[in-house]
């Protein structure tokens, strides 16, 4: 299955200079994200969730294969199914949720699953990490910069508050088209920064270029 952007973007900034004991990596894919926080982090568990059963199995193999498998562990269930049965607290919670609120759906049932909103709600997905995230914990997630006020609105029924942002644009003419945001139940001033990924096609940013150099062969 292909990496995304998104997944790189989202792993390669959530902060993880803070001391981590656990992660969770909800919706996981094929375990991208996960895999580049135990590249980046001390964290001693890395749980990831996954509902699809062909990138669940995909997940579990490349985390048997990397050389962390020994704290990489996935589960295959709904987020309600895993947060209804986990009692333990996460110190950083990370997620590349489904983004499409659009009525339009695909003749393909797996790829609205993957892609569509109403396969993890926003509500659902926020309500789910306030009872998962350790008190001085960190949610981090990235959605359309479109969906970033009603993300941020509704956050903060769950007493999520957003501390820090980037926002991210393909190139130095285009709109905004991500923001990456991260949650904490602290109320602090919120830091907002920009990325460009391109100044032409393949031509990367020095700051795309520093942010994710530790995760491509080549860049």
């Amino acid at each position: 299955m292909k990496i995304g952007t998104d997944a790189v973007l989202l792993g390669a900034w959530a902060t993880v200079e803070n001391y981590l004991n656990s992660i969770l990596d909800i919706g996981t894919g094929t375990g991208i994200i996960a895999l580049m926080l135990a590249q980046r982090s001390n964290a001693e568990l890395i749980d990831a969730l996954e509902i699809d059963a062909d990138a669940y199995e995909q997940c579990v193999e490349n985390f048997e294969n990397s050389k962390w498998s020994d704290k990489l562990f996935c589960y295959h269930a709904s987020l309600l199914e895993f947060t209804e049965e986990i009692d333990d607290k996460y110190d950083l919670i990370v997620s590349n949720p489904p983004f499409y609120s659009e009525d339009y759906k695909t003749q393909n049932t797996k790829k609205d699953l993957a892609r569509f909103q109403d396969a993890m709600p926003f509500e659902h997905l926020l309500e789910s990490v306030s009872k998962l995230l350790s008190e001085n914990g960190i949610f981090s997630v990235i959605v359309p910069f479109k969906e970033e006020k009603d993300f941020v609105r509704l956050a903060s029924n769950y007493n999520l508050y957003s501390n820090r942002i980037l926002h991210v644009k393909g190139n130095p003419n285009s709109e905004i088209k991500r923001s990456l945001i991260e949650f904490s139940f602290n109320e602090i001033t919120i830091k907002i920064e920009e990325l460009i990924i391109e100044t032409s096609r393949h031509q990367y940013t020095e700051d795309y270029i520093n942010l994710t150099k530790d995760f491509y062969l080549k860049m």
